[in-house]
């Protein structure tokens, strides 16, 4: 199973929808629309968001401290 990491291929604007897509087996259409929906809902999905965008790291970061 592939880690966690922002792709540069297929990203819209940070890459979080992409790589959660890519970690669990999901078209990254599919976490955009999932994303989009839960902000219909009362929460911090904003917030997760950002947290994720700084947390996650690139994908040359990730290849580098992957060998």
């Amino acid at each position: 199973m592939a880690g966690l990491y922002r792709p540069h291929q297929g990203r819209m604007i940070a890459g979080v929808c992409a790589g959660l897509g890519r970690r669990f087996g999901l078209s990254s259409t599919t976490v955009r629309l999932l994303a989009l929906l839960s902000c219909l809902l009362p929460g911090p999905q904003f917030v997760v968001y950002l947290i994720l965008w700084v947390m996650m790291p690139s994908e040359e970061k990730y290849a580098a401290t992957r060998y």
